[in-house]
């Protein structure tokens, strides 16, 4: 067993300001172990400009990174992914071979981590992933599955993705419904309501467009591109924001993510600024992740793509309007309407859902109770470098932690 001056060296690597969020109440935790020493690893979109810089966040929340990974081929297409991938996947080794850790972890499906878990599995260094076994559409679900298939733990939000991974010949033993990790931020949010008050003087200090005035009623909205249909990303955002323009109600919007078609998203975005220079959405490129769930919980709904909107929007019981087939098979929660990407769907499933008001409180991605005993897991879990197909689906061995 590790004394505290012999410690199990956990590396996590973190790419952009949505799995940070995810992953911030396990590095805390980990941070806190007193027999597991934290190893950050922070690339991609969180070292860009254009999309927040969100590495500051880190830097300001007081975590000491021990690597930078600079991985991302300009461009926003699907070939620019498949180089970056190749980039990060040339630079991690070193990386790795550097720190040496006992234990690596990944987060979810981006395109980021498939080459992480490739060069973890070539270098014997055991891969633990949370989020797994979850469906989705584009090709975040193929990137989920096989990044599963290289993990050793898995560290799910829910039972239904707990069975899907022993499904796939993973072995029981090393699967736990533990939650998502972001909603023990959510339901820190949750407990004190005046975070809100702190969010309101501030809002307005960043971004571009209207002024904000929190104390009335807003949308939020945050739509990616989809990488399976990147060539209509220009015409997907364009129905998006004439439908939230015709809304008469204030709009937050978030920049949307490097995936390929993020050009087109971004264009779509500047050509209708300049079409529409007195519009009522303000554009922001980030948050910190207490303020974007601050801004989640109390928005009167969430509009666009993201997984959060039904994730943590579901936690907060906030009206969600999931555009498209980003998500598709993802669970729902009962805060959420499905509609395509066409202008008069969107429009009224916005109406309705404003209609509606909030949801009762969904927990079926967790308690907010997840970071603790991720590393607890992370540091008692013994598992053998070489896997093997498990033919025996022994589903009752799952260690269902969520009561």
């Amino acid at each position: 067993m590790n004394t505290s001056k012999n410690k199990k060296k956990v590396a996590v690597l973190i790419i952009n300001r949505a799995n940070y969020g995810r992953l911030k109440p396990v590095l805390q935790a980990i941070q806190e172990h007193p027999d597991l020493e934290l190893q950050l690893i922070v690339g991609s979109a969180m070292l860009l400009y254009r999309f927040g810089d969100d590495v500051r966040f880190i830097e300001e929340d007081g975590f000491k990174i021990s690597a930078r990974l600079n991985m991302i081929i300009e461009g926003g297409t699907p070939m620019a992914m498949a180089q970056s991938t190749g980039v990060a996947l040339m630079s991690l080794p070193s990386i790795l071979e550097q720190l040496n850790p006992d234990l690596f972890l990944v987060n979810g499906d981006r395109f980021e981590i498939l080459p992480a878990a490739m060069a973890a599995a070539y270098m014997n260094i055991p891969l633990a992933h949370t989020l797994g076994g979850e469906i989705t559409g584009t090709i975040d679900e193929s990137i989920r599955h096989a990044v599963t298939k290289l993990s050793h733990i898995h560290l799910t939000a829910h039972k239904p993705a707990a069975d899907r991974i022993v499904s796939m010949g993973e072995d029981p033993q090393n699967v736990f419904v533990v939650g998502n990790p972001s909603l023990d931020i959510a339901k820190t949010i949750n407990d004190n309501p005046n975070i809100f008050n702190t969010l309101k003087e501030k809002i307005n200090t960043r971004g571009i467009g209207k002024e904000l005035n929190l104390d009335n009623p807003y949308i939020l909205a945050y739509q990616h591109p989809v990488t399976t249909e990147h060539n209509k990303s220009i015409e997907q955002m364009k129905q998006t924001l004439q439908a939230l323009h015709d809304t008469n109600i204030q709009i937050i919007m978030i920049w949307p993510n490097p995936d390929a078609g993020t050009e087109g998203s971004a264009k779509a975005i500047r050509d209708f600024r300049e079409k529409n220079p007195n519009n009522k959405i303000h554009f922001f490129r980030s948050f910190n992740t207490e303020d974007y769930l601050t801004l989640l919980k109390n928005a009167q709904c969430v509009v666009g793509n993201t997984s959060s909107a039904i994730m943590e929007g579901g936690f907060f019981g906030t009206p969600a309007i999931n555009i498209g087939t980003r998500q598709n098979g993802r669970e729902r929660c009962i805060n959420t309407i499905d509609v395509g990407y066409n202008y008069e769907e969107i429009k009224n499933a916005i109406k309705k859902q404003l209609d509606h008001g909030k949801y009762e409180q969904d927990l079926f991605f967790g308690d907010g109770m997840s970071g603790k005993r991720i590393a607890d897991i992370l540091f008692n879990t013994k598992v053998s470098i070489q896997k093997m197909f498990n033919k025996d689906k022994n589903y009752h061995l799952i260690k269902n932690l969520i009561k």
